[in-house]
């Protein structure tokens, strides 16, 4: 998973009960919590405010979609009904004109008649995941096909040389050349996840190659960023293997509100604790190591559940997380591995790059599907190579998620920094798993 330059990010947000200073300096995360006057407090997410979007050409599509809202309690006519494909990928054509077009239509048409303010998105089970590329033109197909076939005589004279000798560097330099023009002609920037793309649904144009800034991030608060879209949506999905999958998610999310979310948070870092000395220095990879400590720390801070840290390149092994309710760790590529026994209700993710590349799959083993199968409520992945700081940060999310106050949406959408590009949600977006202690402390 590559690793581009990271950015040195300084602002500060007011949010709800706790205001957040976040300083991300040369790499280090800093976050601070401390309370703020009732009137400073914003509403968390209603469920008038979230619209469902469903494939009416996938019948438990739009079941799955009415069980969810009336659960829920969200109004009958904040459903939306598509015909789209049931495949996992789309094209861009139809994403534009099955999806995103008549998703517009409805918003513009609810705030032309007064309706309730819409922040949320829910895209339903039986709808794309993935957006394709733009297609070719007649003429870079040609170009393409071109490309691929000298990229194909290129590598057969290299692989030929002896392994004594040296292999030509005009055709190595040639060779790269050649991927570099192969990537651009087939616009291999412009895959995206819906979800990530349906956020900016709402934004008007903007370029489809590599990502956008996402407005909400807290990290990017009181920046002023050059063509930063002007707003966006949250966006979750309700989606698994199969529908009784989804049905679970729904249900262990609504039952262990009412419960609060138990057992332990599993902390899985590559390498030991970095000196706070040196921490100052640390950027990509060791940026968001140490980050998955400075999470530990925040939820042992919150005194809500046992803290599980895992400090060695190793991850967890079998019954090493026999409770395990919270997860973030890396880095085992579409290679679950079950050392878990997931607590109802687990929320949580794996750094590593197109663990959510399907959700349909009976032989792909990404961490995203695997922990759905095992029993966790609610997963983040990426659909594609994402980069590793497209991911949430982790001390960021759950910080929010353990607040109490903040909707797994919520917790979502403030913590990932990208929008247009290739990191999804799973789970019910309305979804607390600590509202329990949220009303413990106001009582």
């Amino acid at each position: 998973m590559p690793v581009p330059e990271t950015v040195t990010i300084v602002p500060s947000l007011y949010l709800n009960k706790f205001v957040i200073f976040r300083v991300l300096t040369q790499g280090v995360l800093i976050l601070t919590l401390s309370f703020v006057a009732q009137e400073d407090v914003l509403a968390a997410l209603k469920p008038h405010e979230v619209v469902v979007i469903a494939n009416k050409s996938y019948p438990e599509s739009v079941d799955l979609a009415e069980y969810y809202m009336a659960k829920r309690g969200i109004p009958r006519t904040n459903l939306i009904k598509l015909r789209v494909t049931e495949k996992e990928l789309c094209t861009r054509e139809d994403y534009d004109n099955q999806v995103a077009a008549p998703v517009r239509e409805w918003l513009e048409e609810n705030r032309d008649k007064g309706g309730p303010l819409i922040r949320c998105l829910l895209v339903m089970y039986g709808m794309p995941l993935k957006v394709l590329p733009t297609a070719m033109t007649r003429q870079e197909k040609k170009q393409y096909d071109h490309l691929k076939k000298e990229k194909s005589e290129i590598w057969t004279v290299l692989k030929a040389t002896p392994e004594n000798k040296v292999k030509d560097p005009v055709l190595e330099q040639r060779l790269t050349k050649v991927n570099e023009e192969l990537g651009a002609l087939g616009r291999n920037s412009e895959k995206a996840a819906l979800d990530s793309e349906l956020a900016l649904v709402d934004a008007g144009d903007y370029p489809l190659r590599g990502w956008q800034i996402n407005p909400s991030f807290i990290g990017y608060r009181g920046r002023n960023i050059e063509n930063t879209p002007t707003m966006s949506y949250m966006v979750a999905r309700l989606d698994g293997p199969d529908p009784e999958n989804v049905k679970q998610i729904i249900d262990d999310s609504l039952a262990t509100e009412g419960k609060g979310l138990k057992g332990s948070a599993c902390f899985d870092a590559r390498w030991p604790r970095p000196d706070p000395a040196t921490a100052k220095t640390l950027k990509g990879y060791q940026f968001y190591d140490n980050s998955i400590y400075q999470a530990a720390d925040q939820v042992k801070k919150s005194g809500v559940m046992n803290v599980v840290i895992n400090d060695v390149p190793q991850l967890f092994q079998s019954g090493e997380c026999p409770d395990a309710a919270l997860y973030v760790g890396w880095y085992r590529r579409a290679n679950y591995y079950d050392a878990f026994d997931w607590q109802q209700g687990a929320v949580g993710y794996h750094i590593a790059s197109s663990e959510c590349g399907t959700l349909k799959s009976k032989t792909f083993n990404g961490w995203c599907l695997g922990m759905l199968r095992d029993g966790a409520a609610a997963v983040i992945g990426p659909t594609d190579e994402p980069y590793v700081q497209a991911f949430p940060i982790p001390a960021l999310f759950f910080s929010l998620l353990v607040d109490g106050q903040y909707t797994l949406a919520e917790s979502y959408s403030l913590s990932v920094p990208f929008r247009s590009w290739r990191m999804v949600l799973v789970g019910d977006p309305l979804y607390r798993p600590f509202k329990d202690k949220l009303i413990t402390e106001l009582q």
